[in-house]
């Protein structure tokens, strides 16, 4: 449903515009791979009679055959490609939504100089979207691209004439999980539509609305965030698009914003695990795919001080091992100047999947193949890394 950018649906039409009957999911696979997800995280508060039963058998068995088939093609492609396009699958530049001829060309020689991993789309309308999405299909050589936008409050947030809807502080306050869902499925149906297959969203940060991400977040119950965030990316996953929850470890507290110098998060490990970690704990669990980590100091789990984007203290020690968290890992734009003085080579070595915005994207490719000649950055991890990014590539973007 297209409207003029300026308006902006009253709560209770939005929640009526999503009640629909007979709604149904993109595909099996991925219906399949959420009820088994959702299954596994609910099943002991749900009361099971026998058809239930056989339909978790079921999801779980087709579950298990397409991750183990995505997995078998994301190593083979893997495999037959070289170090630079290994390395070029880890990056995803941002353009303009439009699709002029200066657009277009600098996207071909991204992809054929560059070898990228997607694109991030920048502010323009959805035809120019479209556009660039089918170009980098038919120049992707079998490889699917990443066609990724913010849309925190709907693609009226990037592209012209598209939906607008209300920020999230307003939602806290009169949604529920099922208005959530409805949500973010009607946005990655949308998505889908034009040829975007991630949405850098939910933001899952807690704060009160006087701080940096202001209407951006929730709201400072950590609790309200993570049921409406959870619902919301369940709802735009379910719709056959990748949702990234954003800014880990939580961007709620600190008062300086990331795009303009590393934000320090001052709060202690309880403080944190109490409240800026529950809504990615909650995302985690339920077995969603995608986390950007923010330029954020966290003194209390990296005395260091490098941004939580750079840092393996970070991503590797809380998000893969103590929260076994397994999707993908992705920076937040890494030419904000909370990132001033740090790498792509930086961000993959400390365990990032993806980075995203690099400023000169044939430069962080060199950076990345000079970290592998010196050793700062293994080849071994440039490949893990390419392979999960293929994998979830499969499952959104298609083979």
């Amino acid at each position: 449903m297209k409207t003029d950018r300026s308006r902006i649906l009253s709560l209770p039409a939005l929640h009526k515009h999503y009640r629909r009957a007979g709604r149904c999911l993109k595909t099996a696979a991925c219906a399949a791979v959420l009820l088994c997800l959702y299954g596994c995280a609910h099943g002991s508060d749900r009361h099971e009679d026998s058809e239930a039963d056989t339909t978790s058998v079921i999801a779980a068995e087709e579950k298990s055959d397409f991750t183990s088939e995505a997995w078998a093609w994301a190593d083979s492609v893997t495999c037959a490609m070289s170090v630079s396009q290994r390395a070029g699958q880890c990056l995803m530049p941002s353009v303009y939504a439009v699709s002029d001829r200066p657009t277009m060309l600098r996207l071909r020689n991204y992809v054929t100089d560059c070898h990228i991993g997607g694109i991030l789309l920048l502010r323009g309308d959805s035809s120019g979207a479209t556009a660039i999405a089918d170009s980098l299909w038919q120049w992707g050589r079998g490889v699917p691209p990443w066609v990724a936008i913010d849309a925190e409050w709907g693609l009226g947030m990037r592209l012209a004439g598209e939906q607008v809807y209300p920020r999230n502080f307003r939602l806290a306050k009169v949604a529920d999980e099922e208005m959530m869902f409805d949500y973010g499925y009607e946005v990655g149906e949308r998505c889908r539509e034009i040829g975007i297959n991630m949405v850098l969203g939910p933001v899952v940060d807690v704060g009160p609305i006087t701080g940096v991400m202001g209407t951006r977040s929730f709201g400072p119950d950590p609790q309200v965030a993570a049921s409406l965030g959870v619902a919301y990316a369940m709802g735009v996953e379910s719709a056959g698009v990748m949702s990234v929850a954003k800014h880990f470890p939580g961007h709620g507290s600190p008062e300086a914003d990331s795009h303009n110098r590393v934000a320090v998060v001052k709060r202690d490990s309880a403080a944190l695990h109490h409240i800026d970690l529950v809504p990615f704990d909650e995302y985690v669990s339920h077995g969603l795919s995608g986390v950007m980590a923010g330029y954020l100091s966290v003194p209390a789990l990296d005395p260091s001080g490098r941004p939580a984007a750079v840092s393996p203290a970070v991503l590797q020690d809380l998000l893969r091992d103590e929260m076994m968290f397994r999707g993908l890992i992705l920076t937040d734009a890494i030419n904000m100047g909370g990132a001033r003085g740090y790498s792509a080579a930086d961000a993959l070595a400390a365990g990032a999947d993806l980075v995203v915005a690099p400023t000169d994207t044939k430069e962080a490719l060199a950076e990345i193949e000079r970290a592998i000649d010196e050793g700062t950055l293994t080849e071994a991890a440039l490949s893990e890394r390419c392979r999960r990014v293929l994998f979830y590539k499969y499952l959104f973007a298609g083979k």
